[in-house]
């Protein structure tokens, strides 16, 4: 029996929304289901009629870089009434839906809930009053899925919910932004995010953007918390930063639980520093634009999750909502999900603020302390004599590194280890170029690109190994942190094997993950990989806009060496029909059938298709090539051009993600750096984030997940997602492929 699923969107709009639906539906039907979408929410539900449509492949073409939702949303107070319920149970019973997937915050998943209990009761009142009419066999439950859709993150049984990548990116641009205008009149800013219980947005938006303070509603605060705050700008303007940022939470509160109002903000710092003070509200700018490419890529797979769990349900019923743990998909019950998520409220509202940031989740309360070390962090009085911590950033450039460099060298500091820069990576440590870093001038490379210190690409030899332990001996350097792609791990790993021989080589070293490649063994996600692939999909988007009436094949070269996670996390976000990868390469009869794949596609009515191809996909099978075949094989239905996108991919600044990470590494980085030299430790680590923890692990052991001769790691998680993208993708059924991706 073909089983039917109805989808809706409810509460607050989120970035990414329309790539859950776009994913829901195109699932769905390739496992055979039929779809239905639902306009506005519950009252849609409610209402029925038009605002409950078919759905088809096409129809949710070309949605991926939209914002908000195109099914709409809106509040629904007849959805609340045991009445309007049963109208909506009868509008899907009329419709033989007996799956729902509702994309949506806390209490649009208790919606859903409670229609899927109250389901049994509701047929049975609709049978009696004779309002089901010859229906034949009604559905006897209603099998329900949630996914998280709220800019404010703060759902249980996730760690990040649809929409909250692109508010931060947009509040860390907006601090950036402001922290341009305020250098120039060395003003102080007061910037108010979302979050009416969780300060998620605020925390994260204030380590990105290197903000000076911030108030969330989980951190306790004692009478006298303003006191602290304005002795922490005081230092800080002490030491060389006139401008500041305070960001706060809507929701941040007063010891006595009364709100902190931005205004009254405002006028403690102006009273009490005699500053120009101005105050900036984001609002709904957080929530608006197109999503990022995680959040596309998010949504894409929990909305591919959401329908996989209803086939495997079975005849088992389900009620569970969708979530991403540790980059890993994970099902939580509803009800568990909306207790816990209304739980925090709770122990706020109660004062029991360590509770609140408990069922926040480890890596919200790490971050907090770690916000908390870089605003009391200061130079130490004295330095710690024996010599200087090394930093360095090599190979390629990536976004992110002077934020790392940023951060792991103010910690030292802050430990009392005095810290220098090396001048273009191993060159600069070859022949002793270095640079001292200051204090006033890293607080402001947390949003800066590229890299500060220089990154040059050089493989050591024998002679350079000798000359790097001849610089190590004569500057008296204490300890190495590397930062960097798989040549800095090389180069690393060449140092390592010499340490017997050469003594002054024996000194802690702790290498951080920076390519956009993402390419390195023992992480998932390397520094300058998410701002790379947002730059990628930005530009595909732009090519899409180019459509127009000509039928036209754009084949898109984007880096990423001898590892396709760009080009295949790339197709995923932007819809690309096609992403070649280095893993699998190319053949003769997979370019045929390609090219036959393509001509069908424009003879149903397509006017534009996007291959994307690794830079190493293949040796012989180039992006020209490829380019020509299919031009070739058009026979002139349809034009080929080609898009190079080059060192596009890696410029800008870093995006909130990769501030972020790159945060996290360097204050990790610092920690372990400055607990070896204390116990007198030679270790060479290497840092990695897999899932949400960041791991700690011997470098040797770090290398034996490599293939070194295929320039990637043995196990790449991200191709577990090729099925899918190719899924989502193809075309659709019929001759039916009008209209964009």
């Amino acid at each position: 029996m073909e089983r039917s699923l109805a989808v809706l969107t409810s509460g607050g709009d989120a970035p990414g929304m329309n790539a859950a639906v776009r994913a829901v539906v195109r699932r769905a039907l390739d496992c055979g289901f039929k779809v239905y979408g639902i306009y506005n929410g519950y009252e849609g539900l409610v209402s029925g009629g038009e605002a409950i449509r078919p759905l088809g492949w096409n129809d949710v073409g070309g949605i991926l870089p939209r914002g908000g939702t195109f099914l709409g949303t809106a509040r629904s107070e007849r959805f609340r009434t045991l009445e309007g319920r049963r109208q909506a149970v009868r509008h899907l019973v009329t419709l033989g839906v007996d799956a729902l997937v509702v994309i949506g915050g806390d209490g649009s998943l208790m919606g859903a809930h409670v229609l899927a209990e109250e389901w049994p009761s509701h047929v049975e009142a609709l049978e009696k009053e004779g309002l089901l009419g010859e229906l034949g066999k009604v559905p006897p439950s209603l099998d329900v899925v949630g996914l998280p859709g709220s800019i404010d993150n703060d759902l249980y049984g996730t760690d990040m919910s649809i929409g909250v990548d692109t508010a931060l990116n947009h509040i860390v641009r907006a601090i950036d932004d402001l922290t341009s205008t305020a250098a120039s009149h060395q003003r102080t800013f007061v910037v108010e995010t979302m979050g009416r219980h969780c300060g998620y947005l605020a925390l994260m938006g204030a380590l990105g953007g290197g903000a000076s303070w911030v108030l969330v509603p989980e951190e306790e605060l004692d009478l006298r918390w303003h006191h602290k705050m304005i002795r922490a700008i005081e230092k800080a303007r002490a030491i060389g930063r006139p401008h500041q940022m305070v960001v706060v939470a809507e929701g941040a509160r007063h010891p006595d639980g009364l709100p902190i109002r931005t205004e009254e903000l405002k006028k403690i710092l102006a009273d009490r520093l005699g500053i120009d003070v101005r105050v900036t509200v984001l609002g709904h700018v957080q929530r608006g634009g197109a999503p990022s490419a995680f959040d596309r890529i998010l949504a894409t797979r929990l909305g591919v999750a959401a329908v996989d769990a209803l086939v495997q349900a079975g005849d088992r019923p389900l009620r569970h909502m969708i979530g991403l743990q540790k980059n890993r998909i994970h099902m939580t019950l509803l009800m568990e999900v909306v207790e816990k998520s209304q739980a925090v409220g709770q122990q706020i509202d109660q004062g029991a603020y360590r509770e609140a940031q408990r069922l926040r989740g480890e890596s919200f309360v790490r971050t907090l302390e770690l916000f908390k070390t870089l605003t009391r962090i200061e130079p130490a009085a004295a330095m710690q004599g024996n010599g200087p911590v090394a930093i360095l950033t090599g190979g390629a450039d990536a976004p992110g590194m002077n934020t790392a460099v940023s951060i792991a060298a103010r910690c030292l500091m802050n430990e009392g280890f005095p810290v220098v820069g090396v001048r273009d990576a191993f060159w600069g440590l070859i022949r002793g170029e270095f640079m001292m870093l200051e204090w006033n001038e890293l607080t402001s490379w947390v949003n800066r690109p590229s890299s500060e210190l220089g990154t040059v690409r050089h493989s050591l030899t024998e002679e350079d190994v000798q000359r790097v332990a001849e610089t190590i001996e004569k500057h008296n350097i204490r300890g190495l942190i590397a930062i960097g792609g798989l040549g800095t791990y090389m180069n690393v790993t060449t140092l390592m094997h010499h340490m017997p021989e050469l003594k002054a080589l024996a000194i802690p070293m702790v290498l951080v993950p920076a390519t956009i490649d993402n390419n390195l063994p023992g992480t998932e996600f390397t520094i300058g990989g998410d701002t790379a692939l947002n730059n990628i999909v930005q530009d595909l988007d732009k090519i899409r806009h180019t459509a127009g009436a000509t039928k036209r094949t754009f084949v898109v070269e984007v880096m990423g060496r001898q590892s396709g996670y760009l080009a295949l996390m790339a197709a995923l976000a932007s819809g690309a029909e096609k992403a070649y990868l280095p893993e699998k390469g190319i053949t003769l009869a997979e370019l045929n059938e390609d090219v036959a794949v393509l001509r069908a596609s424009f003879q149903c009515g397509k006017r534009m298709v996007l291959y994307l191809r690794n830079e190493n996909a293949s040796k012989h099978y180039t992006t020209d090539f490829i380019a020509r075949l299919l031009e070739e094989e058009s026979r002139g239905f349809y034009q080929v051009r080609t898009a190079i996108l080059g060192h596009l991919q890696r410029g800008g600044v870093p995006s909130a993600f990769d501030r972020i990470l790159a945060s996290r590494m360097g204050s990790a980085a610092a920690q372990q750096m400055s607990t070896m030299l204390r116990q007198d430790q030679k270790e060479v680590l290497a840092l990695g984030q897999k899932g949400g923890d960041l791991e700690v692990t011997p470098l040797q052991q770090v290398m034996e997940e490599m293939d070194v001769r295929e320039g990637r790691p043995k196990r790449q998680w991200f191709l577990e997602l090729s099925a899918m993208a190719e899924t989502l993708a193809k075309h659709a059924p019929a001759c039916s492929v009008a209209g964009s991706e």
